[in-house]
């Protein structure tokens, strides 16, 4: 198994709640501005998360774990998700939430150490033999086909290469026609060749076709320097997960029974211990040669009291292992059962692992914070409020909630419209108050009324 064969396993992921959070909105010495990336309030808690991304910049706070603790819909996600952005695209970023753990087909101390391994990156740097430019020619060379039949074959490819030095025609097997059209490889991109595997890499389009639009699809890189032949050092990202997967996924073989596995659906399997510590002794002996680097990433936890006593147990074991990332737990619970035992516990964790933990508290957002943030969630979502309305809405917000508050934009902008108008009235915000209700005017009717509904 290759390296550039690994595929990323990374989740794709899109929180529509949280679009708005582009970091946690610090100055260029740490201090938290009032407003900024998305963020309103909240100003302790951003500088202490600020801390903290400085000390995993470090590599100070491997095995180490931060708990964000405070009333539902203040923020907790919301900074977990700021501390990614402010780590930056390279540095992993695994959420779950405590219930994911509850499988029928896996263990819960397994769902655990795959978002661990998750978690951990590996930045292997390689010095290999290319041929890079900019494609100049590309031209499959048809023959008859040896085997007869009507149709004809690809004997080779014929590819002009050019840098700024010089230009080079390159003659290639025809298996790596097959990856240059799924690369989708076409006169005036740039792309290198690799000397000993022969995989090809689109880098972009030239530059020299960029043309004077504000927003095009394609990337645009510069001609390259030196030689079309070359020593170029290659940077390829991993998590210790994408290695775990791709040496454990079965390959096959080319008989019926074979087949029909790969065409039916694989259930989730496990990763056994022995194939792990097969691959962290390969990545050790890549560290200890300086091929390749650890980038110690975030796993964040939401939810945490969902985990059960034996969950705890092993977290505690793993934060204390040489391959730990920096693990990120959430919670709104206060004194409450540890899962699992007849205990109490603050937030629903141990008392063992609590004192592993640095806690931070979020606050409940005030009356302007609130008008702050829905008026930043109207405009991410393309809704105009005029000035009562917003004020309206923040009062629903402070005697409901913000989560409820900020759902009621979407329907008030339909009912809006639905009246010919584009911008929301206080009168929307009413109507659409009384269509949909919160959990304190539920639990409030279900008091009143409980004769009426079974128990």
């Amino acid at each position: 198994m290759r390296i550039e064969e690994v595929a990323s396993s990374v989740k794709s992921q899109r929180v529509s709640t949280h679009t708005h959070i582009k970091g946690l909105g610090l100055a260029d010495n740490g201090e938290p501005l009032p407003m900024a990336a998305g963020f309103v309030g909240q100003e302790e808690a951003r500088e202490a998360c600020g801390i903290v991304v400085d000390m995993i910049r470090q590599k100070k706070m491997a095995g180490r774990a931060l708990l964000l603790t405070g009333a539902p819909g203040t923020g907790k996600t919301a900074l977990a998700l700021g501390i990614a952005q402010e780590l930056g695209s390279k540095v992993p970023f695994c959420p779950m939430v405590g219930s994911e753990v509850y499988s029928s087909e896996v263990k819960k101390t397994e769902v655990l150490m795959e978002n661990f391994r998750r978690a951990i990156g590996l930045r292997i740097k390689e010095t290999k033999e290319v041929y890079e430019g900019e494609v100049t020619e590309l031209t499959p060379v048809e023959t008859e086909n040896p085997g007869g039949g009507y149709g004809k074959v690809i004997s080779h490819v014929i590819i002009g290469l050019r840098t700024a030095k010089g230009t080079k025609q390159l003659k290639l097997d025809p298996t790596i026609y097959d990856t240059l059209q799924k690369e989708k490889v076409s006169p005036g991109d740039v792309i290198y060749v690799e000397a000993n595997s022969g995989a090809v890499k689109r880098v972009g389009r030239c530059d020299a076709y960029a043309t004077e639009y504000d927003l095009e699809a394609e990337e645009y890189v510069a001609l390259p320097k030196g030689d079309v032949h070359k020593k170029k050092e290659i940077v390829q990202d991993v998590t210790l997960h994408d290695l775990d997967a791709a040496n454990a996924r079965p390959q096959g073989g080319q008989d019926i029974l074979s087949l029909m596995g790969q065409l039916m659906k694989p259930k989730k399997t496990e990763i056994t211990d022995k194939l792990r510590a097969e691959i962290n002794k390969i990545v050790n002996k890549y560290v200890d040669s300086g091929t390749a680097e650890l980038v110690p990433g975030v796993l964040f936890i939401d939810e945490v009291h969902m985990l059960d006593v034996e969950c705890f147990t092993y977290l505690n074991r793993a934060l204390e292992s040489s391959l730990a990332p920096i693990v990120v737990l959430a919670t709104n619970r206060g004194l409450c059962q540890v899962r699992g035992t007849e205990v109490t516990s603050p937030h629903g964790i141990p008392i063992d692992l609590l004192d592993r933990l640095v806690i931070i508290r979020t606050s409940v957002y005030s009356l302007e914070e609130m008008v702050q943030i829905l008026a930043i969630r109207a405009q991410v979502e393309g809704i105009q409020l005029d000035a009562d309305a917003l004020a309206a809405l923040a009062d629903i917000g402070e005697e409901t909630s913000l989560r409820h508050s900020a759902g009621l934009l979407t329907p008030a902008a339909l009912l809006a419209k639905t009246n010919g108008r584009e911008e929301v009235t206080r009168g929307d915000l009413a109507e659409v108050a009384t269509l949909f209700r919160d959990a304190k005017y539920s639990a409030r009717l279900l008091t009143e009324r409980s004769d009426l509904y079974i128990m």
